[in-house]
């Protein structure tokens, strides 16, 4: 007997369905929330949910999106601003960290201005949290804080980070992992503008691997960036030092140091943890805007290696010497509180590797393992005062770089990105979607984070409102040839979340159009119920 091909209605609504996403909604007046913090106070948010935030209004802090508010790898929760036109963003304001993400793991958080935290503007205690086209600011603790524990991978991008931290302990940016409950996870930064820090350093990382990728960085009180090793005092059971390597790839990226401070980066570790990771810069320009000691890298306390490809370094102050690499020596430095507690500046003997540096003529400490230095004395900046960085007719970084800067054998560098594929913000925040692509329109790559043309410049345009594209001939000149500055086939550039961290510039995701949840519930059930017919008809 064959079974029955049609079924009550009353049976066909007690047999499961797919459970629809939720959309909530926060405004100040008209929505189901007047704050965003009782969204998640009042709801269990599942993935694929979405908390549309209206903007030209101020929420208050103190905002926990908690572990029963996460979404799942893929399909993440997103917490994002409702975009009107003229609007402003929604602006997040005060409490002691003005939003918290704990234990809140696969979430996305666009579009919001957040500030005014006593401890942190944001805080993430959680896993596979992307933080998008944000502007933090006046942040007097920290701007954004990873967790010792229960942190994991983190991405920052499109943002805006600045006048943050306070004396020497509070940052801009300060990112760690947990290394026993996450491990092999990725804090990547890209397409970010960070600057005018009120204290600390702007970006330090004690992740476990630091992808920092065409950023502007400008203006901190200290240094510009520190790559170190986990706080030992503070992690879970289970961690040592060698637990696992912190390695950071640092590509495209514009770094001014304007302080007094003598290193613009420091790598290593500090008296609470040392990384013995390797680090790779390629393809950055590094401005020490002031006269005195600079230091472009600093190592102490427990590196492994160090890689240089591409970098330009320059002092603007006529007649200055600054130093490339230097190294903090053992006699300098006092023990470390915990972990190893070996005061040597690297872990198993200096390993520096390096080729097609610009450094300026009096430059000291640089490495004689690097190869295919160039030196003068000005490396042609458009306009470096006014912070014109990119190369000037006649610059010695034209066409000075290396196209395929290897990695020591010795000690390589794991999943590099090997050129940079983008160029930076150009001191401005930069709006979604709005990187340019970095072409190659030489015989080589420029050194430094920026080619002498920007892509638009070695486009032609056509007549009329037509898209710009390059010329075939035929009439005006021809365009230069461009070759987009694209990493080498077959490379990977995260250890973890390969498809998502392999996006140079991951798009809007774009939410389905659909009149009305019937709609949406009678499309569902009636596919649903095909289905079900096809089976019970075998």
């Amino acid at each position: 007997m064959h079974p029955p091909k049609l079924l009550s209605a009353s049976l066909l609504f007690l047999l499961p369905m797919p459970l629809l996403a939720a959309t909530y909604t926060v405004g100040p007046s008209g929505r189901q929330y007047t704050q965003l913090s009782e969204v998640f106070r009042s709801n269990n948010l599942e993935p694929g949910d979405v908390v549309l935030v209206d903007g030209n209004a101020t929420y208050n802090g103190d905002i926990v999106v908690g572990s029963d508010d996460g979404g799942a790898p893929g399909n993440p929760v997103i917490i994002r601003w409702r975009r009107g036109t003229g609007e402003s963003r929604p602006r997040l304001q005060g409490g002691a960290h003005t939003i918290k993400f704990e234990r809140s793991n696969h979430v996305v958080f666009e579009g919001f201005e957040v500030r005014g935290g006593s401890r942190s503007c944001v805080f993430s205690e959680a896993h596979d949290v992307t933080v998008r086209d944000a502007v933090i600011t006046v942040c007097p603790s920290h701007g954004i804080l990873g967790a010792d524990q229960n942190s994991g991978s983190f991405t920052l991008e499109y943002s805006e980070i600045s006048n943050s931290g306070s004396g020497t302990t509070r940052h801009a940016i300060y990112m760690q992992s947990d290394e026993v409950t996450w491990p092999d996870t990725v804090f990547r930064m890209q397409y970010n503008y960070v600057h005018s820090g009120t204290g600390g350093v702007l970006v330090r990382s004690r992740h476990q691997r630091s992808e920092i990728y065409y950023n502007w960085i400008e203006g901190s009180v200290y240094g510009e960036m520190e790559l170190i090793g986990p706080d030992c005092e503070t992690q879970k059971p289970g961690w040592t030092a060698d637990l696992r390597r912190e390695d950071a790839d640092v590509v495209g990226n514009v770094i001014v140091h304007n302080a007094t401070w003598r290193n613009a980066i420091r790598m290593g570790g500090d008296l609470n943890g040392r990384s013995q990771g390797r680090v790779r810069l390629v393809n950055n320009t590094i401005i020490f805007a002031n006269a005195g000691a600079a230091n472009a890298v600093m190592v102490q306390l427990g590196a492994e290696s160090l890689e240089m490809h591409n970098n330009v370094v320059y002092q603007l102050p006529a007649g200055s010497t600054p130093a490339i690499v230097r190294e903090n020596p053992p006699g300098e430095v006092a023990t470390p509180y915990c972990g190893p507690q070996g005061r040597e500046p690297w872990t198993s003997g200096r390993k520096v590797y390096g080729s097609n540096n610009w450094v300026q003529t009096g430059a000291i400490l640089v490495p004689q393992e690097f190869t295919g230095t160039r030196s003068g004395a000005n490396p042609g900046f458009t306009d470096a005062v006014a912070r014109n960085l990119r190369p000037a007719v006649g610059s010695p970084l034209i066409d000075g770089g290396n196209n395929a800067p290897p990695t020591a054998p010795a000690f390589p560098f794991p999943s590099p990105l090997a050129l940079p594929a983008f160029d930076p913000p150009l001191r401005a925040k930069m709006a979604i979607g709005d990187h340019h692509p970095r072409v190659i329109h030489g015989a080589r790559i420029d050194i430094g984070a920026l080619e002498d043309l920007e892509v638009d410049d070695v486009l032609t345009p056509l007549p009329g409102a037509q898209p710009r594209v390059p010329s075939t001939g035929g009439g005006a000149a021809a365009a230069p040839a461009i070759t987009p500055a694209v990493p080498e086939a077959g490379q990977p550039r995260a250890t973890e979340g390969a498809a998502r961290a392999a996006q140079d510039a991951p798009s809007v995701r774009a939410e389905p159009r659909i009149r009305s949840i019937w709609d949406a519930a009678w499309t569902r059930l009636v596919a649903w119920w095909d289905g079900l017919l096809r089976l019970l008809s075998r």
